[in-house]
C-alpha cells in the first residue's frame, strides 16, 4: 500500500547531476571527458550548429523555394452553415464561436464564408465576410457587424 512515508519516485527518474574534473576516481576526471586537445576539448571551443567542417551545409545546398509574405494575415475560416448551431436571435462573436467549438484560435480573426444555408435569425460580429455570407445572413433576417 502506497502511503505518503513511503512514496519513491520511479526507477530511473532522479539522475545524479554529472561532476566533472573532480579527479581520476570520479571516471570524468582529467580530460572531464573531453578527450585530449583538438577544437572540442578547448574553453569555448566546438563549432556552430549546422558547421559540417567547411563543407556546404545542408541549409544551404537545399533549393529554397517560394515567397513567406512577413505580412500575412491569417484567418479562420467559418461557412454560414456552422453558424446554425446558435440560438434564434442571438449575437455571435468571436468568443461565442470558440466556447462552441467552432475552432479555438482566432489567429488574425475570422472569415464567414457562404457555403451552406442559413435558417437563424444572427447578429453576426466578424473582420472579414465574403459578399455571399452577407447575402445569406441578411436573408434570413440577420445582420452583419464588420469589426
Amino acid at each position: 500500500m502506497v502511503n505518503l512515508h513511503n512514496l519513491k519516485p520511479a526507477e530511473g527518474a532522479k539522475q545524479r547531476k554529472k561532476i566533472v574534473g573532480r579527479g581520476e576516481g570520479s571516471g570524468l576526471g582529467k580530460t572531464s571527458g573531453k578527450g585530449s586537445k583538438g577544437q572540442n576539448a578547448r574553453s569555448g571551443g566546438g563549432v556552430r550548429p549546422g558547421f559540417e567542417g567547411g563543407q556546404m551545409p545542408l541549409y544551404r545546398r537545399v533549393p529554397k523555394r517560394g515567397f513567406k509574405c512577413i505580412n500575412e494575415k491569417t484567418f479562420v475560416p467559418i461557412n454560414v452553415l456552422a453558424l446554425n448551431i446558435f440560438e434564434n436571435g442571438d449575437t455571435v462573436d468571436e468568443t461565442k464561436m470558440i466556447e462552441k467549438g467552432l475552432f479555438k484560435n482566432a489567429k488574425d480573426g475570422v472569415k464567414i464564408l457562404g457555403m451552406g444555408d442559413l435558417q437563424k435569425k444572427l447578429t453576426v460580429k466578424a473582420r472579414y465576410f465574403s459578399k455571399s455570407a452577407i447575402e445569406k445572413i441578411e436573408k434570413a433576417g440577420g445582420k452583419v457587424e464588420v469589426l
